[in-house]
This record gives C-alpha cells, structure tokens and sequence, in this order.
C-alpha cells in the first residue's frame, strides 16, 4: 500500500536555472545532485533534509528523447506555509510573478510562476481546517 508521496519529478528546460530558482528564490536546499555519466542529470530539492516529499528536476528535452509517451507537463502542485504574507511579499520584491493572495474557505492562498512560467500555489491553511 501507498504511505505517502515521495518524490514529484519536475521535466525543465533549463536544470541550472530550476535550481536557483527553487533554492534562491523559494529558500529549498539540494539534497542530490546525481549524473550517471551519460548526459542524464537528475536534481533533488526540498525546503529542508526532513521534508517527506522534494521535488526532482529532470532535463525535460533528454526524457522527451528517452521515453516520448511521458506527460512532460507541469503537475499542478499546492505548497503549504506557516508565513504566507512575508513569502508573497518577498516573491514580489524578487519580481517573482505573483497572484493575489484569496481567501478560500480551507486558508489563502496565492500561486506564483518559476523562471519557465510554470505555475504553483501556496496555502496557509486556517487554523480550524484538519491536516
């Protein structure tokens, strides 16, 4: 049986541009930087050596090459914090692109762009709203 997520794999454009972006910009740390000496690069990142799930970052043009029948799109992911307004407030000074923050019943919420213009969103979940 299924526990829980591990890994989602991210297919990019530009692996060094993902990582600066995920790490300078949204504060995660790289926990794996493997090759296996053939061209095929793979990157781990997470917002800390403890979270349960990180993101992968594949080189979308060699897994396209490698196995055509993938989806290569980007999953729509939902990140959760505990400081929502100081982080889209940053992202905003970064001129990192930006949605509103909306109050949704479960918490607010935003979504943001990373340097590919690939879309994610960000929730503070309302205190009274289970886990």
């Amino acid at each position: 049986m299924i526990q829980k997520l591990g890994q989602v794999m991210l297919y990019v454009e530009n692996q060094d541009e993902a990582v600066d972006f995920w790490t300078d910009i949204m504060g995660f740390m790289v926990i794996a930087d493997e090759n296996d000496g053939q061209g095929m690069r793979w990157i781990e990142v997470a917002p800390s050596k403890e979270a349960e799930t990180s993101l992968v970052l594949h080189n979308k043009e060699l897994i396209a090459k490698m196995q055509p029948e993938l989806n290569l799109g980007t999953p729509s992911l939902m990140f959760y914090s505990e400081d929502l307004q100081p982080l889209h407030h940053n992202l905003v000074r970064r001129e990192i692109t930006v949605g509103e923050i909306v109050n949704m019943p479960s918490g607010k919420v935003f979504n943001f762009a990373d340097y590919e213009n690939n879309y994610f969103a960000v929730m503070e979940k309302n205190e009274d709203v289970n886990s």
